[in-house]
């Protein structure tokens, strides 16, 4: 009899035990994010992390960064069940506040994770884009201040297009199609800051603000069927029009919509200086993916 209960003892001690280490298995981890050149989006947006679990979105928290590109928080703690099942991690932009629980159509950059660790990019689906093979053309020359049939009046030096000079010019733009919730825009970089050629989701016909009373184009034309502006009407401050040019900095950006911010977005795919040669010279467009953010994400 007293060997039995002996046993019966020693087996509650071992079911004990067991329970025991069982419920110091630890239920929660950490997801630490080292994000570089993440811009501050301002008080009406944030980012938002994600993971996906079995092709679902998991959130993984909200953040914001500083003007000195710092992360408002770069580690956060889930469920380790969530974390160890992740198969990718992806950064969306949100508007704040955030009426809808769902990711945005702003997914920023993502990565795919290989045992520990994702190098995230823009690359990476369902992220905006590959632009490694970006490429292009522009041209300085002014058609929307030349009357119908007249040609060139020689002041060219007053307007930028996006391709080569031809009747009509070519499209030579190279960039990849752009997903839900992102759009291209050009600039120039004026006296006072980036002036806005506008926006734009195809390389072949007039961009978003053709046409309009805002635009800075002359009234004679509408301008060619590629993105492009000239620089005659509506100087915002600081700037004085017509605009020459010559030796200026002209940029592709890659645009959020809804947009964060009037001035350029983080992500400048295509940048070049303007040459002092108008139509039919034209200049190409170098490759700036040193804009883009890079970095990893940890679990």
């Amino acid at each position: 009899m007293k060997k039995i209960f002996l046993g019966i003892l020693s087996l509650a001690f071992v079911m004990t035990s067991c329970s025991n280490d069982d419920d110091n298995t630890p239920t929660t981890s950490n997801l630490t994010l080292n994000l570089n050149g993440l811009e501050d989006l301002g008080a009406g947006f944030n980012y938002e992390g994600w993971l996906l679990v079995d092709g679902t979105p998991v959130s993984t928290g909200l953040f914001t960064v500083n003007a000195n590109g710092e992360l408002s928080s770069n580690s956060f703690e889930l469920p380790t069940e969530t974390v160890d099942a992740a198969t990718k991690f992806i950064l969306t932009i949100e508007p704040n506040p955030d009426p809808d629980p769902a990711p945005s159509d702003q997914k920023f950059i993502a990565g795919d994770f290989n045992g520990n660790t994702a190098t995230v990019s823009t690359s990476v689906a369902p992220a905006v884009g590959d632009f490694s093979n970006s490429a292009g053309d522009f041209f300085l020359r002014t058609p929307t201040d030349e009357p119908a049939g007249s040609g060139n009046n020689g002041n060219d030096q007053y307007g930028v297009w996006f391709g080569q000079p031809g009747m009509p010019p070519a499209a030579t733009l190279v960039l990849p199609e752009l997903p839900t919730g992102w759009i291209y825009e050009g600039w120039v970089i004026g006296e006072s800051g980036p002036l806005s050629t506008g926006t734009f989701s195809s390389i072949d016909t007039m961009d978003d603000n053709a046409g309009l009373d805002t635009s800075f184009s002359g009234t004679e034309n509408d301008g060619p069927p590629i993105p492009g502006e000239d620089f005659f009407n509506n100087a915002p401050a600081g700037e004085t029009f017509p605009l020459d040019i010559r030796g200026r900095t002209v940029v592709i950006t890659v645009e959020p919509v809804p947009d964060n911010s009037p001035a350029p977005f983080t992500l400048k795919p295509l940048a070049a200086q303007a040459g002092n040669d108008t139509a039919p010279a034209f200049n190409s467009f170098a490759l700036n993916l040193g804009s883009f953010p890079t970095g990893t994400v940890t679990r």
